[in-house]
């Protein structure tokens, strides 16, 4: 596959499975923001849900405001860009905690992460996972104590195409070595690919990773660009971390980039339906010929670009999803919304060269006005024929519901029909329904 940049790295080159062990074999969290199966939960108690905005803090230190003005747009959360030295000038301790205390006064939680490991093994410049975690324990002093405002992010996108298997060991040593030096924050990690995991290497070894933290309080973060351009793609990936139990993030995203056009509206809706966080990138100082992904043009809040404007109050954007961390005395996070569905797939007749299928779609404790049902099949299977649904695909199944059967009240269900070409085990796949 071609080389897949991540907007990150476009605008800082130009200066801008099995499921956790269980509770008996884990040291506790700290008293701070950790992972609850698929859940993030602060030291409240209560569930947080990331709605948040990236910030290019190292390349634009003078936009001192930026914090306080994407908090009045109404996001809970902010990913700021750090840089260790190795490849941008570092910040050091002071510009650290100068950072945490802003994100404090204006009642935002804070994800910290280096950028210098960008694109590692196949960008010369980056440094490596290890050499971000030096730089962690160099800075450490400001952020003891900081676990409920904190999540340390340990380096963005740690490794382009190149190597990228590589990731699974250099990810665990990285948090295994941050706990050995008495980090006890929750902690984010980047997949590899550019951040977009399109071989998969993080979320086949999520698992592991997860487990092999003495804490178990590590976040799983994926970058949406490209690579998901289509519904299924997106509900299929999610879907995966949520049923493996582990927690997972949309670290960054966008509505448009030079390596294809993701599908911004299913990444908002599914993380809404299934109650997983998301961080736009990014708030302004794109170039490189990214700038359309600008959430506001000049750093000025009153001036939303159309990004920004979808982003912050489209769809299942910030201001409809957002509430204030309940550290900062905001209201309690709802679970995800009532108006949420399932789909149960099953075989119903076979004839050899292939199959008949059924698939049954279930509001749950909320009436629900349309639903959506992907996934990729697993063995080979290739659509042929389908009933009481709008579907598109081949292999990679989107069906959605007829104008007849999408309104289903609170515990209603519906049934939709196929038939496919038989794969050679026919091994079921995995569906995952999205309500609206």
């Amino acid at each position: 596959m071609r080389r897949i940049v991540s907007a990150a790295l476009v605008a800082a080159a130009i200066s801008i499975a099995p499921s956790p062990a269980p509770a008996a074999d884990r040291l506790a969290p700290a008293a701070g923001i950790h992972v609850d199966g698929t859940r993030i939960v602060e030291s409240t108690g209560d569930t947080f849900v990331f709605r948040g905005v990236n910030h290019a803090h190292t390349w634009y230190p003078q936009q001192t405001t930026a914090l306080a003005d994407l908090k009045s747009l109404g996001a809970n959360s902010a990913r700021v860009v750090l840089a260790s030295g190795k490849r941008w000038t570092r910040n050091e301790t002071s510009d650290v905690a100068a950072v945490v205390a802003e994100c404090k006064r204006v009642k935002l939680i804070c994800v910290l992460e280096v950028h210098d490991t960008t694109g590692y093994g196949e960008e010369a410049a980056a440094a490596t996972l290890d050499e971000a975690v030096t730089y962690w324990i160099s800075v450490k002093s400001a952020l003891d104590g900081q676990e409920p405002y904190v999540v340390l992010n340990i380096g963005n996108e740690p490794y382009g195409n190149t190597g990228a298997p590589a990731w699974t060991a250099a990810t665990t040593s990285a948090v295994q070595r941050l706990r050995a030096a008495g980090f006890g924050h929750a902690i984010m990690v980047d997949a590899p690919n550019w951040g977009q995991d399109w071989q998969f290497v993080m979320r086949d070894n999520a698992a592991s990773v997860f487990a092999a933290d003495p804490r178990k309080n590590t976040i799983f973060s994926i970058h949406m660009y490209g690579v998901f351009d289509t519904a299924a793609e997106i509900t299929d990936y999610v879907g995966r971390f949520q049923s493996a139990n582990l927690p997972l993030v949309i670290g960054e995203f966008g509505h448009l980039h030079s390596d294809g056009d993701p599908d911004e509206d299913t990444i908002l809706a599914t993380a809404r339906s299934r109650g997983i966080g998301y961080l736009g990138w990014s708030w302004s100082g794109n170039g490189g010929g990214v700038e359309y992904l600008d959430l506001v043009t000049g750093f000025n809040k009153n001036a939303l670009t159309p990004w920004g404007a979808r982003l912050f109050n489209g769809a299942n954007g910030i201001s409809a999803t957002a509430k204030e961390a309940a550290v900062y005395g905001g209201a309690p996070t709802d679970p995800p919304p009532a108006s949420s569905c399932s789909a149960t797939y099953a075989a119903t007749g076979d004839w050899g060269a292939g199959f008949q299928g059924a698939v049954t779609v279930k509001a749950a404790a909320g009436a629900i006005t349309g639903w959506t049902v992907t996934w990729t099949w697993p063995d080979g299977q290739r659509l042929t024929n389908s009933w009481n649904a709008v579907v598109t695909g081949t292999d990679a199944i989107t069906a959605r519901n007829a104008a007849y059967n999408g309104s289903l009240p609170a515990g209603g269900s519906t049934t939709w029909g196929f038939t496919a070409s038989r794969g050679s085990a026919n091994r079921a796949p995995t569906p995952t329904c999205t309500a609206s």
